[in-house]
This record gives structure tokens, sequence and C-alpha cells, in this order.
């Protein structure tokens, strides 16, 4: 029995420090060793006690967790020499990217350790020395060594990566002939900006001009060997006449005048050269004018990197969205919302915003408030980026798309409908994440925006709010627009000054579209413009018809009292008084109890007709719990 018990503890014991144990102790090791070694301006949350798997930035293992597959750590402020006997020992890395820091020396010698490479980015440090034998790396698909200080000649070893599709050493102080790299599979190639000399080879001339521009090369072309001596049986050349006094005359005029042009071109030559020495040093200065400038821009571009949030376990930078495949997703009136797929398979989304017209300190203020905002119904904020002429904020990508989308996107035959159960799982993670916001900064936080393509389903199934605080940092919407999208309470003229009612407004017209399955301004058959909110007040208050229903829900049975339900607190929502509307707080209590009653109901089966009748507007009309309509 005692044996039985103390089996129990173990497993017990297992399981719950399993996460732990699964961790590559060796790897995470090597890590930390790497890092205590070295200065980063970007804090880490490298941690002993917490999953190196799970939770390190820029750390990526392999499906059981035994072994580090992946190291992105760009543009963390890392400077120094990589340590030897650290990163080496990630046997098992596959891809390594350590660009856009500061990191200084010679290639590292022990990276040969490092067989199962395939991608190798090292860019924008300030590497320095001679180029390592790539034969070691026989699985490299990509190499990118630019913008550093690596001089000597390009290794003839590179032609052995038989893998190799893109291959970057431009922008460093390489010199001697390009190699023949005659690998079929290279797609991209640039060796730009070196001291390179010779010839292009054969097996590249296939690639642009500029991936050889700025350095030495010889641009002469080989000529076709000499025409063979005339054969013994030719004919016998022509006699040459001489010429006479009159042609001889000629001649020496012609040679006089020749002369003469040659001397006056290499006098105005002369002249010409003597000008551009005189205009050198306002050249020069204009140069060191250019050379500041760019420094001050560039240092302003340090300034304004993307700036995450803790907790997040992302790591990328600009450079990184900028070359990330990209695929658009929607466009709102606060700008346009891309998928972006980065280069170690994670998926963000990015939203481009326009028209922002708030100082970058408000705007910075505005977003560290938003990007503390953590509940399983609010999309997190995770980074964001402001500069002159660009500003982006990045959130989680969620496959199922928006409300909206899985809503109103592609009617008709072959459409899987979106039953009640899920438009309810909506109404009540939705209603939970507006009142979370709510009671944010001392309960003055505001959305701003809440509209169906802004809610989201999470892993769970639950509405999930996405683009909080917006609102605040843009410029004022006009009015048309406004009007035209349906969710905006009468009372506000101004975006930026939309308030807690205002989203509750807005909450209420997303209750009433997962309803009736119709968009907040939408036309008729007669091209008539139809406001949702006055179309369902007049539909209760004249003659109550299954038409207020979502065609799609009058397939299921026992369900008419819990839609019922979610129309009177809809319609509370939308009353025209906003100190008449219900609170955020109030309203996840009454939403949570139609999904307490859809769950004690005996089933939602899908049916040609509703299996009892529709209330009429009378009935509705006599609740108490109905307030006066608009």
């Amino acid at each position: 029995m005692e044996k039985m018990n103390l089996l129990f503890i173990f497993f017990l014991v297992g399981a719950i420090f399993s996460p732990i144990l699964a961790d590559p102790v060796e790897d995470k090791q090597a890590l930390l060793d790497f890092l205590g070694q070295l200065h980063h301006s970007h804090s880490l949350n490298w941690r002993e006690e917490i999953s190196v798997c799970n939770s390190w930035v820029g750390v990526v293992c392999d499906s059981d967790h035994s072994r580090v597959i992946a190291l992105h750590l760009p543009a963390m402020g890392i400077r120094g020499p990589i340590p030897p006997n650290t990163l080496s020992r990630l046997s098992a890395v596959q891809v390594l990217s350590l660009r856009s820091n500061g990191i200084s020396g010679s290639f590292p010698s022990d990276f040969a350790q490092l067989q199962n490479l395939t991608i190798l980015y090292l860019q924008s440090n300030h590497f320095s020395g001679p180029l390592p034998d790539f034969s070691v790396w026989n699985n490299l698909t990509i190499l990118d060594l630019s913008n550093n200080g690596f001089n000597g000649s390009i290794p003839p070893s590179v032609s052995k990566l038989t893998h190799l599709t893109a291959f970057n050493l431009s922008n460093n102080s390489l010199s001697g002939d390009i190699p023949d790299l005659n690998i079929p599979s290279l797609q991209e190639l640039d060796l730009a900006n070196n001291n390179l000399t010779g010839i292009v080879p054969k097996s590249l001339e296939r690639f642009p001009s500029w991936a050889f521009a700025g350095n030495n090369l010889s641009s002469d072309i080989a000529l076709p060997p000499a025409l063979p001596g005339e054969p013994p049986h030719a004919q016998p050349s022509k006699k040459v006449k001489k010429l006479g006094e009159p042609a001889l005359l000629g001649i020496i005029i012609g040679g006089c005048v020749l002369l003469f042009v040659l001397g006056a071109l290499f006098m105005i030559c002369c002249y010409s050269r003597r000008q551009k020495e005189q205009g050198l040093p306002a050249k020069s200065q204009k140069k060191d004018s250019s050379s500041k400038k760019m420094a001050s821009e560039n240092h302003a571009d340090k300034k304004n990197r993307l700036v995450f949030f803790e907790g997040c376990n992302l790591a990328f930078d600009l450079e990184d969205l900028l070359r990330a495949s990209a695929e658009v997703l929607g466009k709102g009136t606060f700008g346009v919302t891309y998928k972006a797929a980065l280069e170690d398979a994670t998926t963000v989304a990015v939203k481009r915003l326009k028209e922002v017209i708030c100082p970058k300190r408000d705007f910075e203020q505005q977003m560290e408030v938003v990007g503390h905002i953590r509940h399983e119904n609010v999309s997190a904020l995770r980074a964001y980026y402001y500069s002159k002429d660009e500003k982006l904020v990045v959130h989680d990508y969620y496959d199922h798309g928006s409300v909206s989308a899985l809503l109103h996107g592609k009617r008709g035959e072959g459409r899987t409908p979106l039953d009640w159960e899920t438009r309810v799982r909506i109404a009540i993670g939705a209603a939970r994440g507006i009142a979370h916001i709510h009671s944010q900064s001392s309960g003055k936080l505001v959305h701003g925006n809440i509209k169906a393509s802004n809610i989201f389903l999470n892993s769970e199934g639950y509405g999930c709010v996405s683009d909080i605080g917006l609102a605040a940092v843009m410029s004022p919407m006009p009015q048309s627009i406004l009007r035209a999208a349906g969710y905006r309470a009468p009372e506000v003229t101004d975006t930026r000054k939309a308030t807690q009612a205002s989203d509750v407004y807005s909450f209420g017209v997303l209750l009433l579209e997962l309803l009736t399955g119709k968009s907040p301004i939408h036309a008729t058959g007669g091209e008539e413009i139809v406001h949702l909110v006055r179309w369902v007040h007049s539909v209760v208050r004249e003659e109550w018809t299954a038409e207020v229903f979502d065609v799609e829900l009058l397939r299921y049975s026992n369900i008419e009292e819990e839609m019922v339900e979610m129309l009177q607190i809809g319609m509370s929502c939308v009353v025209r008084m906003p100190e008449q509307r219900p609170k955020m707080s109030d309203l996840v209590k009454m939403v949570e109890e139609i999904r307490r009653s859809n769950q004690s109901s005996s089933g939602t089966k899908p049916e040609t007709s509703p299996s009892t009748p529709i209330p009429n507007a009378s009935e509705i009309g006599s609740s108490s719990s109905v307030p006066p309509m608009i």
C-alpha cells in the first residue's frame, strides 16, 4: 500500500514538474552562458525558473521540447563578440538570427559545430576579418552576412552549398575575384559595394547588374579569336596606286586641323579639371553634411524601433515585418490590417494606421495603457511602432477571422451557418472583454470603435475584442462616415470623444447584428438604405414577425426564448439617452444568463421551422425590462 502511495506521489510530482523537466537543460544553460557574457540593452525574460521552450523570447524548440531549433534575437541591442563555446553548443539549431545588433569580432570559428544550420542571419553587425569555410554547413538555404566589415576573398567553398537559395555579402570590404558559384538552387544574390575585382563568372551572369554594383569588376567582353592568315592559294591583292600631290596636300591640311582640335580639347579638359579641384571643398562639405544628415536619420530610426510589451515572447523588428509575406485582411476607417508571416513561421496581424494626429508622446502613453491589458477576451497588443511616416500596431492573428466575415461572408448555398451557440459565445466574450476594458485606467478607458470586424473568436470560440483605444489617437472622422458605419451612438459627433455609454450602444448594435444576420447599415432589394436599429425598432413596434431573426437561426428549435432575451438586451443598449443604457458589467451578467438558460435547454437540433410560435409585438412590449424604444 505504501509503495502504491509512493508511486502515486512520484506520478503527481512528475505531472506537475513535467513542463520544467521537459526543457532542454544543456541548451538552456548554453543560452544563459551566452547572455551572461554579453551586453544587451533590451530586456529578455531568460530566467532559469521559467520554461525556455514556452516562455523565453526568441527561442523555438522542437515538438517534444528536447532541443532548441531556432533562435531569433534581431535588434536586441547585443554588443561585443560572441562568447566562445556558448551558441555553438546548440547543435540542433536550424535557424539563427542575430541581425541588426552591435556584435563585433571575427566570425565565430566554433559555429562549425552547428551542422544543422539552414538559415543564418548575421547582417547589420560589426563583424570583421575573413569569411569562414562554408562547406561545413551543407544544409544552408539562406546566408546573409551583409552590412558588416568582413574582408579577404569569397571562399570557393560557397559553391558546395548545393541547397543555397539566397546569398548576401553586400556592403562589406571583400576583395579578389568572384568564385564560380555554380549553384542551380540560388535565386537571390547580392555582392554589391565591396572591393571585388575580375569579371563576373558565367554561372552568375543570370543575376541583375545591381547585384555586382559598387565593385572594381571588369566590364570587358571576351573578343573572338583573331582571323587566321590567308591561305597560300589566295589571290594576290591589287597593287596600290601612288597618291598625287593634291591628295597629299589635303592629308597634311587635315592632319593640322585634327592636331588643333585635339589641342583645344586637351586645354578644355585641363581647365575643367582645375575647376573641379577648386570646387572640391564645397562638394566635400556637402557630402559631410549629407553624412551628418544620414547619421541623424539613422539615430532617429534607432529611436523608432518596434516597442514590445512585457510577456510577449515574439522577437522581430520592422525589417522582419517589411520582408514578411503579407496578405490584406481588411481595410477599415483607421487603416489597413495585414496578415504577416514572419521568417520563424510566426503569424501576426499588423494594422497600418492612417490619420494619426496626436503627438508621439500621447500616442505612446495610449499604447502603454492598452498594451498592458491582459484578458482572454481582449486581443493583446503585442507591439507598436511610431515614426514620422509610419504608425503600426501588432496583434495576435486569429485563424477564424472576424465576426463580420463569419456572419456576412459567402451567404447562400454551401455556407456553414453561424449557429446560435456560437453567436451566444461571441456575445458573452465581447461583453466580458469590453467590461474589462472599461475597468482599466480607474474605470475611464473607452474602446471607441466596437464593431463586428473588430471582434474575433479566441481558441475557445468566445468573442475577443481588438483595436482598443485607437479612436483617441486618430483624426476625427467626417459625419458622413460616422453615419455610414451604423455603430455610432447618436450623441457621438467626434470619435475622439467616445464614452463608455457609446461603447454600450455599439455593443447593442452588435447584438442586433448577431440576431438578425444583417449589417448595421444595409440596402434592401429596392436599394433603399436601412439602419438596423431603426428597422428592428419598427418591426417590434408595429408587428412581431419572423423577419427580425436571421433565417439561419430559424432552423434550430428551443431557442426562441433566448433570442427574445438577447433582443431585449440589445434594445436596452441602443436607447437614445446615454444615461438610460446599462453598464457593461451588468450586461455581462445578462448575456451569461442567456447562456445558462441555453445550456439547460434540451437541445438545438435544426428544423425546417420553429417548433413554437414566435411571440408578437405586444408580448415583447409588455415586458417591463424593455426600455423606451428610440
